[in-house]
Formats: structure tokens, C-alpha cells, sequence
């Protein structure tokens, strides 16, 4: 398997560089998702008060224990001197008042035990003076402990609020297609990350973009916005998803630094059985099919990523492909396929698919996530980004509209047409057999 993708990796133009990678995972909300947000959500909200007592009862039971040790050694007040340890801790776990209440029972317990010991009043003095001036810096840093965990929640509430803003959450059903999405964001605490993904269904058929931006943290959030408003505005407008492409290409080369780039590939649905791929140097979807298995949607004429037109001035292809009822289609980004495990080992996206895959995608991207997550040890370190997209069979969903007859739809091939003519190759007869080689049209 790494031999197969050192020779792929070899294949790529040399624009698909690698980034660079952050670390933590969390997943967006999604409609009719029992495996999305609100099940983890109250799977943790359940577990945290549970946890939250326990931590805070901790403080109290090492108090308790030295005291007892001190009673029954006899040692007198050389043990005393570790009841500081409660407070101390308390200011982790607890609140100000809290610690004051630890440090309370410390001190209460330190003047008993002096007292049955028969210690001297200087040395008891000692201990309780350093008991209470514990008590009281574990007050005040439990006090701003609480007042940054404050910050830090109206922070997570701006971010959550951000992520439903950018990566909006996709139903179950769009258009005629059966979606589901899975996101992980690399970044510690964060919501959001630089990979990206919209789906609509507009005049034209459904669309889609899924894409990966070049760095990290808010610049890569901000690029995410940015491509993911350009695209949404693009493909109500555009009949033509090489034009979406293009807008998008020219609202980042005004916005982008030098050195930014944004790998992206962008799907159409114009029509019944008929996928349109435009892809700019991302890693290649998979299409499954129940006949020909998984196949990667390799692109005939590779294209920069987004935002590196003007330095190649090569520009990007649209390929026509054949999709029929019951195919699905997965995209991702490559902090899947470059998620690797203790031993170095790359996760084989490809292998993995064909064993998990069924006709209920949420059930299928469950199980692919779950394995991603155990195959690297169960914290990602690139964000990751998986969308499946599934075509019901006719018994599910009923006959489709032809192409011939669909509104709104633009580039029909007519069927006259022959192979080779305006930079077509292949033939209408291969689309509609279903054969793997698609269309292709350059501009």
C-alpha cells in the first residue's frame, strides 16, 4: 500500500504540497444524525457533573487521609504539614469558595490534631499560618481559574456560532441524494478549522465544494469564508461550474497572499445520471459503484489549486461522469489519507471504503471515522474533512428526470455530437452505458 502511494504521490503536480498540522477533533451538527453533535453532547453533558463532583471530593479525601495517618502514628505535627495539599489542589478543582471550605476543615483538623498531640504553641502557629496562607493563594487562583474558564466558554459560544455560519450543517437528504458529513477540526478547542465544505441544490442540480486551505488557525478560517461565500453566491448564479470555478479563482487571487493556496474539488449534478467534476489539485474523490467497486475520480489534466492560476496559467477541466442509481461518491480531504499510525502507516482510505461501504452513508462514514480515529490513536493531528453522497436506486426514490427533459440545466451534450468535437472525449453512448471514462472538457 505505501509503494502504491509513493508511486500516486509521484504522479501528483508538484502545487499538492503538504501542510502543516494542529491537533484535536470535533464534529458539526447535522440533521437526522444520531452520530452528530447532539447525541456527543449529552453523552457529555451527562458525564461532566459526574466527573466535576468526584474531582472536587478529591481534595477533601487527602485532608481526611492525612489526618488519620497523623492520628494514628502518633507522629504529632510532622504530618500536618501536608494538609496544605488540599487547598492547594482544591483551587484546580473547585471554586474560591470551594478552596476556602478545604482549607477550613485543614486548618480545623490541624488545631485537633496539635492539640491531642500535645505539640508546642509556636509550632502549631507555624503549621497554621502556612495552612491558612495556602488557603488563602488557592482561593485566589481558584477565583481566576473560574473567571478565565468564563472567557474561554463565550469564546467556544463564538466559535460554535462561527461554525454554523461557515460549515452550516447538511441534512440528511438534499435534492434527490442521501448526504452525510463528518469534520474534524486538528485545532486544540476549536470548532472550525482550514478544511471546508458546502453543499446546495440550486437551479442548476445539487452542488458541491470540498476543500483543504494552506495553513493554519484564523487566516485559514478566514480563507475557509471566503471560498465557501464565493461558492455558495457562484452556484445559484453560474449554469456553468467551470464559471463557478472561475469565480472563485478570481476572488482569491485578489485576496490571497502570494503564498496561500486553497486545493479544492467542486461537483455538479445537472441532470439525472450525469456528475461533473472540476478538480484543483485535491485529492481525487472516490467513486463507489456495485459493479466496478471504488474507483478514484482521477482528473485527466491536473489543475493548481485555487489562488495559483496566475503562476501556472494552466487552467482547470471539467469531466463528465456517469452516475447511476445506487453509486455514491466520497469526498475528503487529506488529513484522512495522510493520518497515519504509531508505526507510520499512511490510513488505506481506499481498502477501508470498500469494506464499510452499505446504502445508509451516515452508517457508512460512522464506521470510516471510527476506524480513521482508532488508526491513529484516537486524536487526529490534520483537520479532516469526509462527505458521502449517495443516489438512490429507483425503488427508493422512483424514476429520475433525463437529462433531455431536465430545466434549468446547462451543457447538455447533445447526442448527435460526435467524440473529439470542442474538446470533448469520449462519447455519449459511454455516458449512458456507465462506463468509467468520463467526458472531459478543457476551456
Amino acid at each position: 500500500m505505501s509503494q502504491a502511494r509513493d508511486r500516486q504521490r509521484h504522479r501528483q503536480p508538484t502545487w499538492q504540497f503538504r501542510k502543516r498540522s494542529f491537533g484535536s477533533r470535533v464534529e458539526p451538527a447535522r440533521a437526522n444524525d444520531r452520530s452528530g453533535p447532539a447525541a456527543t453532547s449529552s453523552t457529555s453533558a451527562s458525564a461532566l457533573p459526574r466527573a466535576t463532583h468526584l474531582a472536587a471530593a478529591v481534595p477533601v479525601l487527602i485532608v481526611s487521609c492525612v489526618a488519620l495517618v497523623a492520628l494514628l502514628s502518633g507522629a504529632g505535627m510532622h504530618w500536618l504539614s501536608l494538609l496544605a495539599v488540599g487547598p492547594a489542589l482544591a483551587s484546580a478543582t473547585s471554586g474560591p469558595w470551594g478552596v476556602l471550605l478545604v482549607g477550613f476543615l485543614a486548618v480545623a483538623l490541624g488545631v485537633a490534631l496539635g492539640a491531642h498531640g500535645g505539640a508546642p504553641g509556636s509550632e502549631q502557629a507555624i503549621v497554621l499560618s502556612a495552612l491558612v496562607a495556602v488557603t488563602s493563594a488557592s482561593s485566589l487562583a481558584g477565583a481566576l481559574r473560574r473567571r478565565r474558564e468564563r472567557v474561554l466558554a463565550a469564546v467556544r459560544s463564538v466559535a460554535e456560532t462561527a461554525q454554523h455560519a461557515l460549515l452550516k450543517p447538511v441534512p440528511a437528504t438534499v435534492g434527490e441524494f442521501e448526504v452525510a458529513v463528518r469534520y474534524s477540526a486538528a485545532a486544540a478547542e476549536a470548532r472550525i478549522g482550514g478544511d471546508l465544505y458546502a453543499l446546495v441544490s440550486t437551479p442548476y442540480g445539487v452542488r458541491l465544494i470540498v476543500g483543504d486551505v494552506r495553513g493554519k488557525g484564523l487566516p485559514a478560517v478566514s480563507t475557509a469564508a471566503l471560498v465557501l461565500g464565493v461558492f455558495r453566491e457562484a452556484a445559484y448564479d453560474e449554469p456553468d461550474l467551470l464559471d463557478v470555478v472561475d469565480r472563485i479563482e478570481r476572488s482569491l487571487s485578489r485576496n490571497l497572499a502570494p503564498d496561500d493556496f486553497v486545493t479544492a474539488v467542486v461537483v455538479g449534478f445537472p441532470c439525472a445520471r450525469r456528475m461533473e467534476v472540476v478538480n484543483c489539485g485535491h485529492a481525487p474523490p472516490l467513486l463507489v459503484r456495485e459493479s466496478d467497486g471504488v474507483m478514484a475520480v482521477e482528473p485527466t489534466h491536473p489543475a493548481p489549486p485555487l489562488g495559483l492560476r496566475a503562476l501556472t496559467g494552466e487552467t482547470p477541466s471539467l469531466q463528465v461522469w456517469s452516475f447511476a442509481d445506487g453509486d455514491q461518491l466520497l469526498l475528503y480531504t487529506d488529513g484522512v489519507t495522510e493520518a497515519r499510525n504509531h508505526g507510520r502507516e499512511f490510513y488505506p482510505l481506499v481498502e477501508r471504503v470498500a469494506g464499510h461501504v452499505s446504502d445508509d452513508v451516515s452508517r457508512t462514514l460512522d464506521a470510516l471515522h471510527d476506524e480513521l480515529l482508532a488508526h491513529v490513536g484516537g486524536r487526529l493531528h490534520d483537520d479532516a474533512a469526509l462527505l458521502l453522497l449517495r443516489r438512490p436506486t429507483v425503488a427508493e426514490s422512483g424514476p429520475a428526470d433525463d437529462c433531455q427533459t431536465s430545466v434549468g440545466r446547462s451543457r447538455v451534450i447533445p447526442a448527435e455530437r460526435q467524440p473529439g468535437d470542442d474538446g470533448f472525449v469520449g462519447g455519449v453512448g459511454e455516458l449512458a452505458k456507465g462506463a468509467p471514462e468520463p467526458i472531459t472538457r478543457r476551456v
